[in-house]
């Protein structure tokens, strides 16, 4: 799939509820306070802030508005990083660190705000497990959980064994689990929608297809599309893994990594009950985890297995059926109706890389898997910085990130040897 082709079919896709309203492609030369460039959570939550703030703001999307991760993830909305808060006690110190978990934690409410506050129907709901799969992953869990309560002042986390653990999720593939009530899911493309619906409502001018072909730096600077330019003060990036080289020195930080979904028909309500009674979300405790949740109309949304070549694993689909085979025999004969998948961008530490090139372009990327709450937050940070008020962008600015070994020749080749033992790890 090239970078901004049209995106494949998905239950997203198929389910839309929002109309952001016209998104024209850019046509000719327009002056703005910002461009904005890429209409996923990250770049629709920017350009939202701004234009609150009395910015005039052009948003550029090379496909359409939630093209990429923000239109076909899982839609987790969690607390944290993609990395464990140790990394970062490491990198910046335990302080620092607090400091950005309570942003993760605004990251959350955040999301509940803006779905609240613009009226978003993106099936907002509560309630995450975190699934152990071997007894191992038990001992890492609890030690989890009583270190946030210690160090993080978080008492979110719920140890669930046994038949409280199955009255959650109906299945004897774990352990144990711990519950996460701070935590939930929703629909991501319409939320990303919604974002962009109160962009525009706030006059922010939206573009799709109108692919950022240049950055020309300085001040002012200048984004070029095949049809027209944006002249700006500032330029926000909120590409992720869809950049394709736009600012080269920001390529080799991240990975795209590509995931994939289905999508069962409806289930019953009986058969719902059966699986995710309380409907909460849910992934496992490996490195290349697998993830899962009922929508809105109680299809049961399978995600995972990992690819960073671009081409379909070898013998995914099988592979996936058979997981929701094993994990739910209830669903035997119920059909998958739409498989699909997309590109994630991860960094080499797992946590987010946020920065500042020239003093006036910004830039948030790397999720890792974590980026439906985190994106949003993004948005509103570099929109703080922008208008002088700097201190919560930098406080995630800070973390050090180094680019992926092995240049653009080894970097694909050494990380899915990487990928690979922790899969084997993932078997012990």
């Amino acid at each position: 799939m090239t970078d901004h082709a049209a995106p494949p079919s998905s239950w997203y896709r198929d389910s839309i509820a929002v109309d952001p309203g016209p998104c024209l492609p850019l046509e000719g030369e327009v002056r703005a306070d910002v461009c904005v460039v890429g209409g996923g959570i990250t770049g629709c939550s920017a350009a939202l802030e701004l234009a609150e703030r009395g910015y005039s703001v052009v948003l550029l999307e090379a496909g359409e508005i939630g093209h990429g991760a923000s239109g076909r993830s899982g839609g987790q909305i969690l607390p944290g990083l993609g990395t464990d808060m140790a990394t970062v006690e490491r990198a910046l110190g335990q302080e620092a660190a607090r400091d950005i978990w309570r942003l993760s934690r605004e990251a959350v409410a955040l999301t509940a705000e803006r779905v609240e506050r613009h009226a978003i129907p993106c099936d907002l709901e509560w309630g995450y497990l975190h699934a152990a799969v071997k007894e191992r992953h038990v001992r890492e869990l609890a030690e989890y959980r009583d270190r946030m309560a210690r160090d993080y002042d978080y008492h979110e986390l719920e140890m669930l064994e046994g038949e409280a653990l199955r009255e959650r999720v109906v299945t004897d593939a774990y352990p144990a689990a711990l519950y996460e009530s701070a935590a939930g899911h929703l629909h991501p493309l319409n939320y990303t929608l919604g974002l962009a619906r109160a962009a525009r409502d706030a006059g922010v001018s939206i573009h799709q297809h109108s692919v950022a072909v240049a950055i020309e730096r300085g001040q002012p600077a200048c984004v070029r599309t095949a049809t027209g330019r944006v002249t700006a003060d500032f330029v926000v990036l909120g590409t992720n893994a869809y950049q394709a080289g736009l600012v080269p020195e920001l390529s080799g930080r991240v990975m795209r990594a590509a995931n994939y979904m289905i999508a069962t028909a409806p289930l019953s309500e009986s058969q719902a009950a059966r699986v995710l009674p309380h409907n909460d979300a849910l992934s496992d405790a490996n490195f290349v985890l697998d993830y899962y949740r009922l929508s809105g109309d109680r299809r049961l949304i399978y995600g995972g297995e990992v690819s960073y070549d671009g081409r379909e694993p070898r013998g995914i689909q099988a592979r996936m059926d058979a997981k929701i085979a094993r994990l739910f025999p209830v669903l035997e004969g119920i059909p998958i109706e739409y498989r699909w998948g997309g590109d994630v961008a991860i960094t080499l530490n797992r946590a987010p890389d946020f920065g500042r090139l020239g003093g006036n372009l910004y830039y948030a990327q790397g999720y890792s898997g974590h980026g439906m709450a985190l994106a949003g937050l993004a948005g509103r940070l570099m929109a703080e910085a922008i208008a002088g008020q700097a201190e919560r962008f930098d406080a995630f600015a800070a973390m050090p990130h180094r680019h992926f070994p092995g240049g653009s020749l080894l970097r694909t080749p050494l990380l899915v040897l990487a990928t690979t033992f922790y899969k084997l790890r993932d078997r012990l």
